[in-house]
């Protein structure tokens, strides 16, 4: 079944950059950045993931968008003042180190804003009724910034500004961030962990980044206790068990909590081939992940689906996983094939290691309750 699908980007947000200089020319005003600038984070799975959309067709059939930059009011919900001026200070002056791992360049201030203007814009726009489903391909990502502090390459928590912002405007109470990406979503779990109406699930490499975390104990405070639900699995865990997990603890878990939205943080850095992790997902993993949560938002809360683009850093493989998720939140299946797909499938956890992943899943379920 078709589905008015709208895709929020913008071309500047993918000339952030850490590197300072352009061959010799320094990076800044109408200098692109290079696209091998040492860092994880570049801009080519971004741009060539919205390239084999537009050569797949199936750009063609989404409801293309830009949006404007979220404004200095947007940011404050979430970011005390000290630390934006902090931020526009450094950006301003041409870069430097803003937290840990959180390198920027000069004017990566406006462009962050920018991406958390795509991720309102995404959510606003499904709110309005003007799409079912939207996807932002946010760049710089937001899921480890905390409220005062930059981090894993993260300057703006994008997904809270967007929620804070449709609060304001809709009236939006209830909302649900499910994080996919393979690092655990710290900063969206910090904003919201003493806040019992926003659900927030993370499902992530254990002790991967931050480095030694797992947070199968963590279930928020205060007012947020048992509205946050981290769902650690080990390192080479692959397509079974994220879909077991989906099943056993994501989707009744939306269940009980009932949302009025759904926003996924939208890693894809839990695949196979991903340099910064261990996982062993593919493309089909990431589409049948995304029709779970269509599955689950059709029941609770109209079809409002809305993801946010995280990390990912194999540039080869990442867009065939996003145009998967795309086709499925469209429900269009375009001629591309994924090349690597058989052959991931081949290096899927043996029996009695698939066996071990069930069985940490199904304890885990059990203490959820």
């Amino acid at each position: 079944m078709s589905r008015r699908t709208a895709f929020f980007s913008d071309e500047l947000c993918f000339w952030h950059s850490a590197g300072m200089h352009a061959l010799t020319l320094p990076v800044g005003g109408w200098v692109q950045p290079p696209a091998a600038t040492g860092f994880a984070e570049s801009p080519e799975t971004k741009r060539r993931l919205k390239s084999l959309l537009d050569v797949s067709g199936l750009s063609r059939q989404l409801l293309q968008r830009g949006a404007e930059p979220a404004t200095h009011e947007d940011l404050l919900r979430v970011h005390p003042a000290h630390y934006l001026e902090r931020f526009k200070a450094l950006s301003d002056a041409g870069g430097g180190e803003l937290g840990s791992e959180a390198p920027i360049g000069p004017g990566s201030y406006e462009i962050a804003r920018l991406s958390a203007g795509l991720a309102i814009a995404a959510v606003d726009c499904v709110l309005r009724g003007e799409a079912d489903n939207a996807y932002s391909l946010s760049r710089p990502p937001g899921h480890h910034c905390l409220a005062d502090q930059a981090m894993g390459f993260c300057f703006l928590a994008n997904i809270p500004i967007a929620i804070e912002a449709a609060r304001v405007k809709h009236g939006l109470r209830r909302v649900a961030v499910i994080d996919w990406d393979v690092h655990h979503g710290n900063g969206t779990q910090s904003i919201y962990e003493e806040d019992g109406e926003v659900l927030t699930i993370s499902l992530h490499q254990e002790n991967c980044y931050p480095p030694g975390y797992s947070g199968a104990e963590d279930r928020g405070r205060g007012e947020g206790l048992g509205s946050n639900i981290n769902i650690p699995l080990p390192a080479g865990s692959g397509h079974d068990a994220y879909l077991q997990a989906m099943r056993r603890i994501v989707q009744p878990a939306l269940q009980r909590f009932r949302p009025e939205l759904i926003v996924v943080a939208c890693g894809y850095d839990a695949n196979a081939v991903d340099p910064l992790a261990r996982m062993l997902l593919h493309s089909d993993s990431f589409r049948g992940m995304t029709a779970l949560l269509h599955e689950a938002a059709d029941a609770l809360c109209g079809g409002r689906l809305v993801l946010v683009h995280e990390g990912g850093y194999a540039e080869a493989y990442v867009p065939f996983c996003g145009l998967a998720v795309m086709e499925e939140l469209a429900g269009v299946r375009t001629a591309v094939e994924d090349p690597m797909l058989a052959f991931i499938q081949l290096q899927q956890p043996g029996e009695a290691f698939a066996g071990f992943l069930r069985d940490q899943v199904e304890n885990l379920a059990t203490r959820l309750g």
